[in-house]
Order: C-alpha cells, then structure tokens, then sequence
C-alpha cells in the first residue's frame, strides 16, 4: 500500500474512533433528570364505557 493509502486509512479508522468516543461520552454524560414524568392518573381512557 502507498504511503498515501496508509494516511487515508489510519486517518478515517482515526475519525470513527473519535466520533465513537464523543457519541458514547455524550449519551453517559448526560444529567440525571430531577423530575419523573408521572401521566395523573384521572385520564378518562374511555374503555370502560358500554
């Protein structure tokens, strides 16, 4: 393989492994949420009505 060949394939295998790093370290960062969605518990679903 040509010099040139090798550049292009350690730098695209670079940039999958860095863009694999930032995506995974952005979804486990993300903040714990303080509130838990809750759905009230009077929805009138309409099931039971015959």
């Amino acid at each position: 393989m040509t010099t040139a060949g090798w550049i292009m394939m350690i730098g695209s295998i670079s940039l999958v492994l860095w863009l694999n790093y930032y995506c995974l370290s952005r979804v486990l960062r993300t903040p714990k949420s303080e509130k838990h969605m809750v759905a009230p518990l009077d929805i009138d679903t309409r099931d039971k009505n015959t």
